[in-house]
Formats: structure tokens, sequence, C-alpha cells
């Protein structure tokens, strides 16, 4: 009898099951069943049905990993629950305080668990699942918004263009950090030997440059791996615990780190931190430390955030490695406000974690006085926090008596301007005085102008920044607004694309807003978190030229001080002409609270405890959801509070409720209440 052929649909349904199978035994639990090049003639083979068969292609299907053509650029993606950094920790001590802190917090008879984790260095990275299909990526960003760079996530094969499992939740954000084993590394760098081209520093600055590339097809020549360790937003599952998370991770296709425990004392996650201080060296992925978190979900969301940090965890950094090297000569950088930074030159330079170490920033003026610095001396350097490079101690004893002082120029080295010295409290440092007219000062404000967390201008970093500055393009930070693509074609390295896309960023930026372009306009003493307080009492930025010193110096966190620098700059002649010329620019100098809605807000006046593990929400968002319906969180029941909201495994405020006679919701209700659903 005659074997019924398979038809296409059926034979491209099994070959992505195969695919999707050997890539799960693969990057999921480290192990094959075939080799490499039978793996690569079943892709090849779906990769073949799908071109003779279009109708067959499918987003998800395991040929898509590499994109089609280049894209113009990275679209924003707003977190739904913002991607916080953890705090650091440097030593036991530290480790034993953020215990002892988790356990008042908590409560003397309260079983605490903390989970330790590797800590990757890579960069984070956060994709989001609709009905189980991958809709969008996001890098942390600011924290608050990020890049949607999923074109190139796609060729990373690591990450599931799908959950697996046939009952997806309706949304399921996993978060992990990308990375690039040291493997891979050395091969792409042994490849840009041969083309005689400059090799790549470390793993991580090339990994966050390969998911920057707009070309997915030379995103996928690099390749890059995920470990998956946390998530975000979520509709449709209940996670506990950081161990039932990992559970999930796994069982939904995700690789998770190996190298994970459970520890239920202090004295067990510093033994655990300290066991791989030494044993990281045998991995092929670079990592700079462990990260501890408390277990249980309903405990983290009792110990609750810091305004940047969750309580809940803390990474403890790896002993910085140090070199030894020589003091070959000091330069001179010169700040936003004129500041001369000493920057050391080291000869010979040295390799610290993973990159070579050249130059390195001095502090200030008082700091070189008092470390005795001096050109020729013998030096110790390390990479603070493994990022960055500081000289933290002097080897006097090797002194030859031909070591030269530092000396500090007489005239700004980039502009001829006057050097002041200029003296806050016990230290002090020399500034150039020249504040309007120095180029190195003008070239700094533009890019702090254009960073992310401010007017964040796409591909207005240092280097442009400079170029602008030099080339007489931008003499103040309006000129930027100005500029045309016939002018940006004349510099260095820009081609039509580049043009255009600095454009295109520019424009982007004029709608930002005040709370964004406030910091923008380095005002001393006025940074973005400072801003978003600003704004809410001066919401446009006529209110801000014309409020009086004392009503500035109200604003919670301001006073005397901060209000006169503000006061200082919206009085200057320098000042008026900048925000003059942003209103004739059409920059949008105002800043827009939220429209109520008719009927007014549904928790205006009202004061609401949030206790236990809520499904939509985490503490972030709940407070957020809360406050942007009119309403006020609070930490603690009282006859004041109008209700109590409830999730799952409640803690002693639900008691307190009950005792106190205060209304009790559901999440259900609380939704349909502030009209969510």
């Amino acid at each position: 009898m005659a074997k019924t052929a398979i038809s296409p649909v059926n034979r491209a349904a099994e070959l992505r099951k195969q695919i999707d199978h050997h890539n799960h035994l693969y990057y999921v639990e480290a192990r094959t069943e075939i080799s490499d090049r039978d793996f690569d003639k079943l892709l090849q083979e779906l990769t073949d049905l799908e071109a003779k068969h279009p109708e067959l292609l499918t987003p998800e299907s395991p040929t898509q990993r590499v994109g089609g053509a280049p894209i113009p650029g990275f679209a924003k993606v707003t977190h739904k629950v913002p991607m916080l950094s953890i705090e650091n920790s440097y030593d036991e001590a530290d480790m034993r305080k953020f215990d002892a802190d988790v356990r008042k917090a908590l409560g003397a008879s309260a079983k605490v668990e903390y989970v330790v984790e590797l800590k990757i260095d890579g960069v984070s990275m956060s994709v989001t699942y609709e009905n189980g299909k991958l809709a969008f990526s996001a890098t942390r960003g600011s924290g608050g918004v990020g890049d949607d760079v999923i074109n190139n996530l796609k060729t990373i094969a690591a990450i599931p263009l799908k959950l697996s499992g046939d009952k997806p939740p309706k949304v399921f954000e996993a978060r992990g950090e990308v990375y690039m084993t040291k493997t891979e590394f050395a091969r792409i760098n042994k490849e840009e030997t041969r083309k005689k081209a400059e090799p790549h520093k470390n793993p991580r600055n090339l990994t966050a440059g390969t998911l920057k590339l707009l070309d997915p097809k030379e995103c996928a020549k690099r390749k890059m791996s995920f470990f998956a360790y946390g998530t975000g937003a979520m509709d449709g599952i209940t996670i506990k615990s950081q161990t039932e998370l990992v559970e999930s991770l796994k069982k939904f296709g995700f690789p998770t780190n190996p190298h994970t425990k459970v520890c239920s004392t202090i004295d067990e996650v510093i033994a655990y931190c300290n066991e791989w201080n030494t044993k990281r060296k045998s991995l092929d992925y670079e990592t700079d430390g462990m990260v501890i978190k408390v277990n249980d979900f309903a405990q983290r969301e009792k110990l609750g955030f810091t305004a940047k940090v969750p309580r809940w965890a803390k990474a403890y950094k790896f002993e910085a490695e140090q070199g030894v090297t020589k003091l070959g000569a000091v330069v001179f950088h010169i700040g936003k406000f004129g500041e001369l930074t000493p920057v050391a030159t080291f000869d010979p330079p040295v390799d610290l974690s993973g990159s070579t170490i050249t130059h390195a920033s001095m502090h200030n003026a008082s700091w070189v006085a008092e470390m005795d610095l001096r050109i020729g001396d013998t030096v110790v350097i390390e990479k603070k926090g493994e990022i960055i490079p500081q000289v933290v101690d002097v080897i006097k004893a090797d002194r030859k008596g031909t070591e030269k002082v530092i000396v500090w120029p007489d005239a700004c080295p980039k502009c001829g301007g006057p050097v002041e010295k200029e003296e806050t409290g016990t230290s002090y440092n020399f500034i150039c005085a020249n504040t309007g007219v120095c180029p190195a000062q003008l070239a700094k404000r533009i890019e702090g102008f254009a960073r992310r967390t401010r007017m964040d201008i796409e591909g207005m970093g240092r280097e442009v920044s400079i170029q602008l500055v030099d080339s007489e393009l931008v003499k103040s930070v309006t000129d930027i607004y100005r500029l045309t693509k016939k002018q940006l074609l004349t510099l260095e390295k820009f081609g039509d694309l580049k043009a255009q896309n600095l454009l295109d960023g520019i424009a982007a930026s004029k709608d930002r807003g005040l709370a964004r372009l406030l910091p923008a306009l380095t005002i001393y003493m006025v940074g973005e978190a400072m801003a978003e307080v600003l704004v809410e009492e001066f919401p446009t930025i006529n209110a801000l030229v014309n409020a009086k010193p004392e009503e500035l110096a109200k604003v919670k966190g301001f006073g005397p001080k901060r209000a006169q620098f503000i006061r200082e700059y919206f009085d200057s002649d320098a000042g008026k002409k900048v925000v003059g010329e942003l209103k004739e620019l059409g920059i949008k100098t105002t800043h827009d609270k939220k429209a109520a809605p008719a009927g007014g807000l549904p928790l205006a006046g009202k004061t609401v405890v949030v206790t236990g593990t809520l499904v939509n929400y985490d503490r972030i968002g709940i407070e957020q959801a809360i406050k942007d319906a009119g309403g006020k969180a609070s930490g603690s029941v009282s006859k004041k509070t109008d209700f109590v909201l409830v999730g799952d495994k409640p803690g002693s405020k639900h008691d307190k409720a009950k005792e106190l006679g205060v209304k009790i919701i559901n999440e259900d209700e609380f939704r349909t209440l502030i009209g969510a659903g």
C-alpha cells in the first residue's frame, strides 16, 4: 500500500514542533539530541517550504528570527510596571543590615526565605506576550520608558516567539538579561582583528551595541542569549513567589540560570555569594555579583519600595578587581558649569574586568591635593562596581624623586578664559569663569539637554554634541532646533540617514513637556526629580518666570537656596533669551495634568490601603492607579481609611480593617470602581 504524502501544512507544523523542541532542549535544558548540522537541515527544510507556500508563514515561525529590511529607528515603550534598579552592597555588613531591616519590617515571627541568583553582566530586557505570542520588547531605558528592539530580540533563539502550553495568560511580561558568551565575544573579536578593525572592549558593551543595530540581519550574525528572572505586567496568571515564578518561566519556555539557591538565613546567603566570587571565573559569561530577593511576593508587597529601589532585594557586588600602573599624564575636562575635572592617563593601560583602562576621572582639586597625587606616581586603580574606573591609592614608597606635582591651568584649556578657585565647604575646585562663551561647557550642556531622561534626542551624544559646537552650528541649546540636513551633512561621519534620524529625534523632542525641559536647561540644583515636583505647582514656564522666590521656596524639597538658583536663571539675560526662543521655535513649555473625567475622579478625596498580592498590579502600579483616580494610597489602616483593597494572602491590615469596620473590596471591585474593567 502506497504511503500517504504529508501535506505542506502538516509538514510545516511538524518541522516547527521539532525545531522548537530542539531549541528548548539547547537553551533551557542545556542538552541536545541532534547535531548542529541536523538542526540546520530541519530549519532549511522549513525555510524552503514556507518560500514555496507563503500562506504557511506565521510570525511565530522559527524562520522569522531574522527580520527583513533595516528599520529607521526604535519605537518608545512605556513600562506598565517600572523597571527599577536594585541597590548595591559591597560588603557583608551591608548584607546583614539588609537582612535585619527585612526581618524588622516583616515582624519577628515571619519566616523569611531569600532567593540568591547570579547577577548577569548584560543588558536588562523586558519581553511581553499577548495571548501567548511575542508582542513587543523594551530595554530598561530610563526605567519608565525604553526602546522596542523586538526585531533584534527575535534573532535570539533563547527567547521564545510564543509561550509553551495550551492556555497562556492574556498578558505576560518576562524580564531578564540579554548577554553574550565569552566564546562568542572572542569569535567576533578574532574576526574584527582579521579585518584590522578595533576589537570590542567587553561582552556587555558589544551586546548593548548589537541590540541597537538597525539591521536585524546584522544583529543575527552575533549570537546573543537570554536568562529570564523576573516579571512585570501580568493578566490571567497569579504567581506568589520567586521560586514559583522561575518554574513558570521554565514552563513557558524561557531559559533560567541554573545557579540559583533558596536560603533561609543571611549566613547561607553570604556563604553562597562568597562561593561564587571564585567560581564565576569558570563560567562562559560575565557576572559582576549576586542578587538577593525575598522569595514570598506577599512579603515583598509589605516591604514595598523607596522612590528608586525595592526594599525586598539587594545586589551583592563582587570585590572590584584592582590593577597597578603609572600615572603618565593629566588632562583637564570642562564640565557644564565650568568645573575642571582632572583626568588621569595611565602608562601602561591596565586590563580590568574585561576592558582596557587608559583614563580615569579624579574628582576635583581638593581630592588630588588630599591624595598628594603626582605625575609619575605608581597608582592602584579599580572599577567601582566594575563599571567606573578610579584611582584608589598611591604607592608613595615607589617614588624616585622624579615625580611632578600636578599644576592646575591659569586659563581654560578649551577657550582660554580665566580659571578661578571655587570653594564649597571643606572642598574646592577650579572653574572656567567664561560661562557664556566656553565651547566645552556648551557641548556638555547640549549633551545633557539631549539625555534620554530629559529631551531624549536620539543620536545627540557626546561626540555629536562636540561636533555641533566646534563647527559653530550650535551656539546655544535653541540652535539645536534650527539645524538643517544640509548643515549636518558637512560634519564628519554624517550621511543622509544619520542626519535625517537626528533631525527626526530633534523634532520629536519638541513635545516632551515642561517636566523634561526644565532639567534639560541646566539650572543649578534642578534635576529630573525636582522638576517633576516643580511643574505640579507651576505647570507653565510663564508661571515659573513670574514666580516669587518665597513661592518657589515653599515647593516641597526646595527651600531658599534652590529657589534662588531658579530665580537667577530666569532673571538672567541668557535665561530670558532661551525662554523666548523656545516659545518661538514651538517647543512645548507647559505641563499637562491628567484631565479629570466627567463627574470627577472616582477616588477623589479617598484614602485607600492595599494588602496582599494583586493579579494586575505590583506595589508601584497599584499606588499609581490610586493616585491617577484621585485617591491617596496609605500604608496603615485607621478609622479615616475609606476602604481596604485586599488581594491574595492579605496581612494584618485585613484584620485591622475588620476590627475597625472599614469597607473591604477585592481587585475586581476596585477595577470596576476606577473604570478599568
